[in-house]
């Protein structure tokens, strides 16, 4: 079997369980190289994951002539610089979200990237991965619930996590980047077409900390859509039940929910504290199962030669709207999108 060589830059949290998923689950897929400027990660990629080639410097690991591919999982504050330095040295590369914090950054990429189109860039919005949010989507294109208008999508995170987000989320970008990226690339990949219009508000209402850093810990939005369609979305820190990503999809002859409830499986509880269930406490697991199908589907896309369905176009656009949805949410105002483009251009 023809196996594709992957070297991986960033070992955190998200970046550890793409190492294990690269290093054993991908059948076709080796991890021969990892880098981080930290000694401890590169130690968990050594000692768990059997990898040999160790970097503290990326560049120093895309002189490594055995790799084929880079996996990139650092903050995004350094994603596009990490992309255009793999594909120019001869890589595919496979990139978590979101493209780049500013717009500028995603049409450098987006330029460099179409001078190498026999080689595959993806960028991994898991969503699309998970089966019951692919199955929505499958339903949707076959016309079960008739014309989709309006999406409300969520993401939630329980609040035990957000005190270690307040040191990273300067370097993502803030929660719209952060958090609502995938909500706005869904809304984009169920209505059919661009957000054009954005109001967001929301502030630091638990964690005063994100509120001094020009963040938040919860954030909400309506968007207009280019077709007419709507879309509200909504971020938080600090659900004290678990993790609680949700999106509903409302038609002209149905609705479409996922997530909803956010059970961990389907057992139901009754004992002294009332009839309820329990809940998953963070995204990785909400979506194991799709991080894997993702990093997976971009193996088999390199091996196969073909390019995967989410483009950079489609990257760009929910960065762009992350951008519009942040100085909305700075300046209390409407924020047209074009005028976003007009500006980076």
């Amino acid at each position: 079997m023809i196996k594709l060589n992957i070297g991986i830059v960033g070992l955190g949290r998200l970046g550890k369980e793409y190492a294990n998923n690269i290093a054993y689950l991908v059948h076709n897929a080796n991890l021969i190289a990892a880098c981080s400027l930290v000694q401890e990660e590169l130690d968990f990629a050594r000692d768990t994951c059997g990898v040999k080639n160790l970097y503290s410097s990326y560049e120093d690991m895309l002189t490594n002539k055995e790799i084929d591919a880079v996996a990139i999982i650092t903050s995004t504050d350094q994603h596009a610089d990490q992309i255009i330095m793999a594909v120019e040295a001869g890589f595919h590369v496979f990139c978590e979200k979101p493209l780049a914090i500013n717009i500028e950054d995603c049409y450098k990429v987006e330029k460099v990237v179409e001078k190498y189109p026999d080689q595959i860039t993806m960028l991994g919005f898991v969503r699309r991965y998970d089966p019951s949010y692919a199955d929505a989507k499958t339903k949707l294109d076959e016309g079960l619930v008739g014309s989709p208008f309006f999406v409300r999508s969520q993401t939630v995170d329980k609040d035990v996590f957000a005190p270690f987000q307040i040191e990273y989320c300067t370097a993502s970008g803030g929660m719209f980047h952060d958090f609502s990226v995938h909500d706005i690339d869904l809304a984009h990949w169920f209505l059919g077409s661009d957000i054009k219009k954005v109001w967001s508000l929301g502030g630091a209402y638990r964690f005063k900390e994100f509120g001094e850093a020009g963040d938040a810990d919860n954030v909400f939005a309506m968007c207009e859509l280019e077709n007419g369609t709507t879309a509200v979305i909504a971020a938080s820190r600090v659900s004290p039940f678990g993790h609680n990503t949700f999106t509903e999809i409302m038609a002209t002859e149905g609705n479409l929910k996922v997530g909803d409830p956010p059970r961990k499986n389907m057992l139901e509880i009754a004992d002294v504290h009332g009839v309820r269930y329990e809940c998953l406490e963070t995204f990785f697991e909400r979506f194991k199962g799709a991080f894997l199908v993702q990093i997976q589907d971009f193996v088999d896309c390199v091996l196969e030669g073909k390019q995967p369905a989410l483009t950079m176009q489609n990257a760009t656009k929910a960065t762009l709207v992350a951008n519009a949805l942040t100085l909305s949410f700075k300046e209390k105002r409407l924020i047209n999108v074009d005028d976003l483009v007009l500006q980076a251009k």
